[in-house]
């Protein structure tokens, strides 16, 4: 397991250098067409080695916090549809210089892989915001998460030739107990937005099916690249104008009084987004795509604090202990690696 020591020592040392790729500190701000990044360099270092091992896990667990923070920050105050295309659009417009004028252009394969990346993306966009504006958050979001390293762990077989070991299947059985314990224990006792429930359930269900699907394909594009910070500025990019031409109406419709809170709120999760699927993408890159979609699933635990605490939604005993066994089996998959 990776000590607390490498986290403090390696997680740093990461944003500093996220600081240099940009540029600056140097006085330079404009695209390096002849010198590869230095912080690229360091990343292609630790590919397949036990630091970068080491990273991966660290990547994964922050992935993991910021995916729950990121989940409700579209599951709360404001509509989720609305609060998802303001995330949106704000990282579209942060993501937009450094994809310009920093980081390298993409390799001429990249195109067809960042147009299937962004077909895949809509579909998991479209159903998480079905999932969130039928089921409570702390009901849908361990279906939504949990569903999804089942079909990551089978597609990372197909196409990365990874195996689990057989310590490993036991503990994504553990974590998978863990899923349909809660979403029976849900069906029977939760009250709030009953009448959706099911309905929620299976948009939650047909989301994570989409998460494994996005894992496993946006881990095949960012290895396909050379720098990986190219697929990342692009996709952020690229990846920011489907939900404003969707809501395009509504976001036409806003005024002021809703519009400025709603924003903020974009910025912040568009900031969240950017380390959250930024690190999970960079920890399959370093390591294994099976255990960082695993791992990353630990998430529901801190789903559950924050939906207890922030959206001030019931979570009982035998949710958080169905919740916590979820983890356990993350945890197992990464101890028996």
């Amino acid at each position: 397991m990776t000590s607390p020591r490498l986290i403090r020592k390696s997680l740093p040392r990461l944003l500093l250098a996220l600081i240099h790729e940009a540029g600056f500190g140097s006085g330079q701000f404009v695209r390096r067409a002849g010198n590869r990044p230095h912080m690229s360099d360091w990343i292609r270092a630790l590919e397949g080695t036990a630091a970068g091992h080491d990273l991966a896990l660290a990547l994964a667990l922050l992935a993991a916090v910021l995916h729950a923070l990121f989940g409700a920050l579209q599951k709360g105050k404001h509509d989720p549809w609305m609060s998802r295309t303001a995330i949106d659009i704000s990282y579209a417009l942060i993501a937009a210089p450094f994809a310009l004028f920093v980081v390298p252009w993409p390799e001429p394969q990249m195109w067809a892989i960042f147009a299937g990346a962004m077909a895949i993306h809509a579909g998991y966009k479209y159903l998480q915001a079905m999932t969130y504006s039928r089921g409570a958050y702390t009901v849908v979001y361990p279906v939504v998460r949990g569903t999804g390293p089942l079909f990551a762990v089978l597609g990372a077989m197909v196409l990365f030739d990874e195996h689990f070991t057989l310590g490993q299947w036991m503990g994504l059985l553990v974590l998978l107990a863990g899923i349909f314990g809660l979403a029976a224990y849900n069906l029977r006792y939760v009250v709030v937005a009953r009448e959706t429930l099911v309905q929620a359930l299976g948009y939650a269900v047909a989301t994570g099916a989409f998460v494994a699907l996005y894992t496993t394909y946006d881990a095949y594009g960012i290895r396909a690249t050379y720098d990986p910070f190219t697929f990342l500025a692009w996709f952020f990019m690229l990846d920011g104008f489907f939900m404003p031409l969707v809501m395009r109406r509504e976001l036409a419709a806003l005024t002021r009084e809703v519009a400025v809170p709603l924003f903020k709120r974009g910025i912040l999760g568009a900031f969240v987004a950017f380390f959250s699927f930024g690190s999970i993408l960079m920890a399959t890159r370093l390591d294994k795509v099976g255990e960082a979609a695993v791992l990353r699933e630990t998430s529901t635990v801190f789903a559950a604090v924050i939906g207890w605490l922030v959206l001030k939604e019931r979570v009982t005993r035998v949710q958080l202990g169905l919740m916590a066994l979820i983890a356990a089996g993350a945890v197992i998959v990464e101890m028996m690696g």
